[in-house]
């Protein structure tokens, strides 16, 4: 599993060992930009310096007027620099000058997905909006008809280690030692 410091040699060499998005040259660190959909490679990453790193992960530290720099940044041709540029605009989206920025920017489909994606998978919620994790136990509040297994999952039944899906509607668990899609709509946890 590679980090973005495996990649700072490359990362100096790309920027022309200045950031990549305001151009300072002093201070310059490699970072990856998340998604829960990529793995880190140098295509991920970006060379930043301390000012726009901490405005990356923490947009309203840093002053307005330094991302000025996202004039020339929405450009760039690295799609990791236009997923920062676009996150930060998005982040002031309050402020004329962010509004105007992410009209003109343009992002591919899969750029402007991993824009949209910061990283954090989707939280999932049981029917009373408690959070659920993998390994958890969880317990059925509604008979459910299992469509293709010949049962009907009863109202109380536990399920026990669930694992999350993609998608925070729904869990998977076993119920009679068959393994099931279950809507968390119908899930409490235990």
């Amino acid at each position: 599993m590679f980090s973005a410091h495996d990649f700072t040699n490359e990362l100096k060499t790309r920027s022309g060992d200045i950031c990549e998005l305001c151009g300072a040259d002093d201070n310059l660190e490699a970072i990856e930009v998340s998604s829960v959909n990529k793995e880190t490679s140098l295509n991920t990453c970006a060379f930043l310096c301390a000012t726009c790193k901490q405005g990356v992960e923490t947009p309203n530290s840093v002053d307005s007027y330094h991302w000025n720099c996202l004039q020339e940044a929405i450009w760039s041709e690295v799609q990791a620099v236009q997923v920062l540029a676009w996150r930060i605009c998005k982040s002031q989206s309050t402020q004329g000058w962010a509004q105007d920025l992410l009209s003109q920017i343009y992002l591919d489909e899969d750029t402007q997905e991993w824009a949209e994606n910061d990283g954090k998978a989707p939280v999932t919620f049981d029917s009373n909006g408690i959070a659920l994790e993998n390994g958890d136990s969880v317990y059925i509040i509604k008979d459910l008809a299992v469509k293709g297994a010949g049962f009907t999952a009863k109202r109380g039944t536990t399920v026990r280690n669930i694992r999350l899906t993609g998608d925070p509607e729904y869990i998977e668990g076993k119920v009679n030692g068959t393994s099931l899609m279950l809507k968390t709509c119908f899930m409490k946890k235990v």
